[in-house]
């Protein structure tokens, strides 16, 4: 199955960039979920907050593969543990599901058009979580899930 992480604005460099691509190396090695893919988008222009949400919906959208099943980042997502996560992948990858794709939308949180096409709302919790730590967050847990489905002994419960 290939991973797909498209998220609005871009990082340049620093800590968190560097713990992302630690993750994106360990998953590149993977059997179960397979290489990670990073797009970014970025609406441009002088936009009210919720035209600039629609904008950035419909560029993470046009930016997602063919056929992928959504995971939206969201605060009023679903709430998993990394077992339960795991699974999600796995049952998606064993019903022959070939695409995923997690968007993280911008500042303003994710239009609801764009939230309404998502196969799962996932919410990393209450807490507000800067952009810049969120790809790497994702790229743990999907990198936990890895190693989860294939019982690696980096998850412990």
């Amino acid at each position: 199955m290939r991973v797909t992480l498209i998220a609005v604005g871009r990082i340049k460099s620093g800590p968190e960039k560097e713990l992302f691509e630690d993750y994106r190396k360990r998953l590149a090695r993977g059997a179960a979920l397979g290489p990670l893919e990073l797009k970014e988008v970025e609406a441009r222009g002088k936009l009210s907050p919720e035209e600039l949400k629609t904008r950035e919906g419909e560029l993470l959208l046009a930016a997602v593969p063919e056929g992928a099943r959504l995971i939206a980042l969201d605060e009023r997502g679903k709430n998993l543990d990394s077992a339960g996560f795991a699974a999600r992948l796995g049952a998606w990858r064993d019903q022959g599901v070939r695409e995923v794709a997690f968007l993280v939308g911008g500042a303003d949180g994710l239009s609801d058009a764009l939230r309404g096409k998502a196969d799962l709302l996932l919410s990393f919790g209450k807490l507000t979580w800067p952009h810049r730590l969120v790809r790497p967050l994702l790229a743990e847990q999907i990198f936990r899930a890895e190693t989860i489905l294939t019982g690696h002994p980096y998850h412990r419960e």
